[in-house]
């Protein structure tokens, strides 16, 4: 679990980014890529302490190898009232 606020603020930024391209049809290959660039940019600036990185990418991982976080939730349909199933139909 992160515990320092501006590394929970980077994996916030990287999971909705990978939610993002795999929405526009990225798979997994692409996203590791994608995670990798971005913990490498953050190892190459120095912005968090080298153990806040290495935490980073190993939760990253775990997010990306749970299938529930690309899921596309299904719309839940809600059913018509009884006389909006019967309008189209001829009673004679």
């Amino acid at each position: 679990m992160l515990q320092d606020s501006l590394t929970i603020r980077y994996y916030q930024r990287l999971s909705d980014a990978t939610v993002e391209l795999w929405n526009r049809g990225y798979r997994f290959d692409d996203l590791r890529l994608y995670v990798d660039g971005y913990i490498a940019a953050l190892r190459h600036t120095d912005t968090l302490e080298p153990y806040h990185i290495n935490r980073l990418d190993e939760e990253m991982v775990r997010y990306l190898h749970d299938p529930s976080n690309f899921e596309t939730p299904e719309p839940e349909l809600e059913p018509l009232p009884e006389y909006e199933r019967h309008r189209g139909a001829a009673f004679w």
